[in-house]
């Protein structure tokens, strides 16, 4: 699965604030291996940008998805490790560990992912002027501390915005009124 329309208005959001392309950035994904990861990655090699993704080992993007990114001259590395995923970061993204109609063993799931937390040490292996997104809703304490999303690298709300204008675009091109 996948969620594209989340990741164009991702891209315009991180180029809005960078004031930069997104090709010439270095992109940090934190957590679970979900629809809006897999779309990240679809993107990364659409739009030529370096791609970190920190996980637990048994969380990482399935062999097939891997496969298909060295075919395609994909930069992606993973992680094992939020911390050296974070390293030299423009952009930190993260999202829900449990997602909607997720059918996991939460308390497990939650466990397992104790260390792939967005927190503020997490954010000073990023850069200085690295910014932090998050799709919302977010849980607080779960995928990122309350000084990470309420503090000043924090573009959450801007990126919510952002997704209102890019998504009325995408249906005014499918009705061609922006061609």
């Amino acid at each position: 699965s996948s969620h594209p329309t989340q990741i164009l208005s991702d891209i315009f959001t991180v180029e809005e604030i960078k004031k930069k392309t997104i090709s010439k950035l270095n992109i940090t994904w934190i957590g679970d291996c979900n629809n809006v990861l897999n779309s990240l990655i679809s993107a990364s090699i659409k739009f030529s940008f370096k791609l970190n993704i920190g996980c637990p080992k048994s969380y990482e993007p399935n062999e097939k998805l891997l496969m298909w990114v060295k075919k395609n001259k994909g930069k992606i590395k993973v992680f094992n490790d939020s911390k050296k995923a974070a390293i030299g970061s423009d952009v930190i993204f993260t999202d829900k560990v449990i997602s909607m109609n997720d059918k996991v063993n939460k308390s497990k799931k939650l466990k397992d992912f104790k260390n792939f937390k967005v927190t503020s040490k997490v954010m000073n292996f990023a850069k200085k002027d690295a910014i932090f997104l998050h799709c919302l809703p977010a849980s607080r304490g779960h995928e990122v501390s309350s000084d990470v999303i309420d503090g000043k690298q924090s573009k959450v709300w801007q990126q919510a915005l952002n997704r209102v204008h890019v998504q009325k675009s995408i249906i005014l091109y499918c009705l061609e009124k922006l061609r």
